[in-house]
């Protein structure tokens, strides 16, 4: 398992009953998580003194509950900072076990020593594009939503990183790399984040068992003659690892790299154990 382990602004302290306790900076927060099947008991003081719990429904959806909650904050990882702020759905604009990731894409476009162009598509708030930017990456920031790339492009502002090479483009990912391939624009290293489930803009359907692999296919012509790393992320339950890797090892065979899917995960503070959080598979050069 890859895990997040260098955060000092977030942490998970405990996990029972289907949720997590959090700390995002100086506020706690308390989620559902559907991994979190064990029922211990809750001794953590967090618990009673949360600043956010998010209610799930028997219906479907939940609601916020808030005590003593800014409308928004922010937080740090490493040179990056974050504005987080509680929406929809439970999340808060951030998946901080995706840090496993920066860190080692960042380290490879340190090592590289040439300029490196990145691709992220599904780019949500722009996690991976600051780190890929803050790396010396130039960076094309690909999200259908237009509220998640202005999100993106505060937490660029608030990390510094405003003059950096990065192109913000509100637009459906699969149009947008088909037109790139006919325009014959090219990318060293291509990041994607599909989710289970969405709607195009015309009312496509997105179902990632059916349409990640021919997506993923899509994608590799847009890779240059050298690429440098190619990378999946998923929070599909029914995705085996065992697929990602042969779904990109596929894909890109006839680039010299090798393939390693792992789970992702977050170290509980309480317990020294870590919550799986979703899967990655990774490509990379053999030639870095």
């Amino acid at each position: 398992m890859w895990i997040a382990d260098q955060w000092k602004d977030y942490e998970v302290i405990d996990t029972s009953k289907g949720e997590k306790l959090e700390r995002w900076g100086k506020y706690i927060l308390v989620r559902p998580d559907p991994q979190v099947i064990w029922d211990t008991p809750k001794k953590e003081r967090g618990w009673k003194n949360m600043n956010g719990h998010y209610h799930r429904s028997s219906k479907g959806g939940g609601e916020w509950e808030f005590f003593h909650l800014p409308e928004q904050w922010e937080i740090n990882y490493k040179d990056l900072t974050f504005r987080l702020k509680p929406f929809s759905f439970k999340h808060t604009g951030l998946f901080p076990e995706q840090a496993t990731n920066w860190d080692w894409f960042g380290d490879l476009i340190r090592r590289a020593n040439r300029p490196i162009k990145v691709l992220n598509l599904f780019a949500y708030t722009g996690g991976a594009t600051l780190a890929a930017a803050a790396a010396g990456a130039s960076v094309t920031h690909v999200d259908a939503s237009k509220g998640m790339v202005n999100w993106a492009k505060e937490n660029a502002a608030v990390s510094g990183l405003s003059d950096k090479p990065i192109r913000w483009l509100v637009d459906d990912c699969t149009k947008f790399v088909e037109r790139e391939i006919r325009r014959g624009n090219h990318y060293d290293a291509i990041i994607m984040d599909p989710p289970s489930y969405g709607r195009g803009p015309k009312g496509e359907i997105w179902k990632i068992e059916e349409s990640i692999h021919p997506f993923i296919k899509l994608c590799t012509q847009l890779l240059s003659d050298d690429p440098l790393f190619f990378l999946v992320n998923s929070y599909t339950t029914g995705l085996a690892l065992a697929v990602l890797t042969y779904m990109i090892s596929l894909e890109l065979k006839q680039y010299k790299g090798h393939v390693e899917a792992q789970e992702i995960g977050l170290p509980v503070k309480s317990t020294g154990l870590v919550l799986p959080c979703g899967a990655s598979g990774r490509w990379q050069s053999d030639n870095v």
